[in-house]
């Protein structure tokens, strides 16, 4: 990757942060995942998938699946930034009949809905056998979670995955070390998650999920090995960005003061650390 990709990327994801960060108003977001997994979707978008809005009901497109929705700030400021959304609906997050705070397929380039956990494998299982069937070279992307994980559904897809030879779908785990409120390991411990993911039959990378070097070496060995799920484990930070609520179980959903947005918009910039005084949503 030439440094001026390498720019032009964290230039793209440091705007997405943005809107990511004016989203946690006004009845918040799910704003500590969505930054974490921010570089993985600006990167996936802007140089792996063939998806662009002038292909969005294209059968020879690629897919992307984001199973972990509450992500979805993330996916709707990269659809922005290229083009894809109108960036006034940015503005409507918490209404139901607009983006809503998980996909929404009303949205062009939303493929499946999705909230409740560990569904998604499946979908993009089916997605990717069908392509396999038809003979067909589109690539097929889902995005977990770590905490996602401790559904049982994520495992038995990936055993079908590989029953079924499916080395054009790729499991990417967003690893932020968290669920909810809680750190992965004290809630139900994931590692070895590479060995898991291997034992399971799949061929896997762990990376920096915030290196698009390594994003970039990882992808271009698509597919890693034939005949066999890829997946993609990318070591990320919960809130990537903002120093201030980095690493921290008690920042999953903010929803935050407008005060608090335009602090925290400085601090996205480098400017000295929000104060942030807004409750926490607290889940056991």
């Amino acid at each position: 990757m030439t440094d001026l990709k390498k720019q032009e990327l964290e230039e793209l994801a440091f705007r997405v942060r943005q809107h990511i960060v004016k989203m946690s108003t006004d009845g918040g977001c799910f704003v500590g995942a969505s930054l974490s997994a921010a570089d993985l979707v600006v990167y996936l978008y802007s140089e792996f998938l063939n998806i662009s809005k002038d292909n969005l009901q294209d059968p020879d497109r690629d897919y992307l699946f984001l199973s972990k929705g509450h992500d979805v700030p993330a996916l709707y400021g990269t659809f922005v930034e290229l083009g894809l959304m109108e960036e006034s609906r940015l503005n409507h997050l918490s209404t139901s009949d607009n983006i809503y705070w998980h996909p929404n397929t009303k949205v062009p380039g939303i493929e499946f809905h999705s909230g409740s956990l560990g569904h998604l494998p499946s979908v993009a299982i089916g997605v990717a056998l069908d392509i396999k069937m038809k003979g067909g070279s589109n690539k097929v992307i889902c995005i977990l979670g770590d905490g996602e994980l401790n559904e049982g559904t994520c495992w038995e897809a990936a055993l079908v995955a590989n029953a079924h030879k499916l080395d054009n779908l790729i499991f990417v785990v967003d690893r932020n070390q968290f669920q909810a409120n809680m750190p992965t390991e004290e809630l139900i411990p994931l590692e070895p998650l590479h060995d898991k993911f291997s034992a399971f039959g799949a061929a896997v990378k762990r990376i920096d999920g915030h290196s698009f070097e390594a994003l970039e070496e990882a992808f271009t060995a698509y597919p890693f090995q034939e005949g066999r799920l890829n997946v993609v484990i990318a070591d990320t930070v919960r809130g990537k960005g903002l120093p201030s609520i980095e690493a921290r179980a008690d920042r999953w959903f903010c929803n935050f003061t407008q005060t608090e947005v335009e602090a925290l918009l400085e601090e996205l910039k480098g400017e000295k650390l929000a104060t942030i005084e807004s409750e926490t949503l607290v889940v056991r």
